[in-house]
């Protein structure tokens, strides 16, 4: 066999395969969240696999070794499913994949049913049947499936986004510091892998060579690929309590998440606990807990994450995460006002009022008084 030379889309394939089989090895080995741990492996496994057959079949060494022909060929039915699971896992460790949960996996299973014929093939069938596809006679049972990976793709990202996004406004409803339990980097992986499957579902229709199009496709799972590799491995903590909906369960509890029933707050009872919620919150700041959680806050008025909730977004009209944020915002703005702002800098004031850090603080200071903390203070002269 010839010496092989790779082109920049094939080695950025091969770096991505060999960081592929890198992760899925390490997350193998994870303890903590396994469930999702082992969807990511997953994951990483089927883009490895898809990867590594840009380089197969770009430098010709499929028609030495033929009889991988077709291996990547159900791995796209896989992505959208896997990645939508692995985010529910993610999102809540106590999450278990049950063989309901199969039924994501099965149009991938159909697909492989009914591509079987062409893998139970001979070396010498496979290169005949590429030289086919190569010159655009396509078997009409492939022709028929294969449009429904990019229906597959797209749907699956839109899912997850969706999902992702209800995920993020559970956590404002719980957390009072959402850095180390929100899932933002896999939000931006689903748009991506969205984005993907687009460019793939158009260069499909405008319909460049297939090479063309494979190339950039992998280019692009290449690129999702390093991503997760930098932050799959970091993810941040999951929920470590149940959201406002459910009862709290301790984490080495393993009973059933039991609902409230509805709190049916008559007008009375819900000004009356507001007013407490404002008096506790003024009187004792629990808001300088940096790690302050609805539940926390429930118990310390004598009430429940339920009731709470209702309260905080029927009669104030805010999430949890905005509530209390605002009243740490409302201290910072009045020591700059005082001037403790000339001697202390304007991130200790922060951390003193409750934030965790400075890239949360500036983002919810400039989203409560629409400016950045060193505008503020050049306007009021702190």
């Amino acid at each position: 066999m010839a010496s092989v030379t790779l082109d920049w889309i094939q080695l950025a394939a091969v770096v991505g395969t060999l960081q592929g089989l890198l992760l899925t090895g390490v997350l193998f080995a994870q303890r903590n969240n396994r469930t999702a741990n082992r969807l990511l492996a997953a994951l990483m496994i089927a883009f490895t696999i898809y990867l590594a057959t840009v380089v197969y079949y770009g430098t010709g060494i499929f028609r030495v070794y033929p009889h991988f022909f077709g291996i990547a060929y159900v791995t796209p039915w896989l992505f959208g499913p896997l990645t939508y699971l692995y985010a529910v896992a993610a999102s809540d460790r106590a999450w278990r994949f049950e063989r309901r949960d199969l039924w994501h996996l099965a149009p991938a299973a159909l697909v492989l049913l009914v591509a079987l014929p062409y893998y139970l093939m001979s070396g010498g069938d496979k290169l005949a049947m590429y030289d086919q596809l190569a010159a655009g006679k396509v078997p009409r049972r492939i022709a028929l499936i294969d449009p429904l990976k990019f229906v597959s793709g797209i749907t699956y990202s839109i899912a997850t986004v969706r999902y992702l996004r209800r995920h993020g406004r559970q956590i404002e409803d719980n957390y009072s510091n959402v850095a180390r339990v929100n899932l933002h980097w896999l939000l931006w992986l689903a748009g991506a892998a969205a984005a993907t499957w687009l460019l793939a579902t158009i260069l499909a229709i405008v319909g460049p060579p297939e090479g063309f199009r494979d190339d950039y496709v992998a280019l692009a799972i290449a690129v999702i690929v390093y991503a997760i590799g930098y932050r799959g491995l970091r993810q941040p903590e999951v929920f470590r309590y149940q959201t406002s909906e459910f009862a709290i369960v301790k984490p080495q509890m393993a009973e059933p998440e039991v609902r409230y029933e509805r709190s049916g707050l008559d007008e009375a009872e819900a000004i009356a606990l507001e007013q407490s919620l404002r008096r506790i919150m003024d009187a004792e700041q629990p808001w300088k807990d940096s790690e302050l959680t609805l539940p926390q806050l429930a118990e310390r008025i004598g009430s429940t994450p339920h009731k709470l909730s209702e309260v905080l977004n029927a009669q104030i009209g805010q999430t949890f995460y905005d509530f209390v944020n605002g009243y740490r915002v409302r201290e910072v703005q009045r020591r700059i006002k005082e001037g403790e702002a000339r001697r202390l800098k304007i991130l200790a004031l922060a951390l003193d009022a409750g934030f965790a850090s400075k890239s949360t603080f500036n983002q919810v200071f400039k989203k409560h008084t629409n400016l950045t903390p060193s505008d503020f203070r050049q306007t009021v002269g702190g």
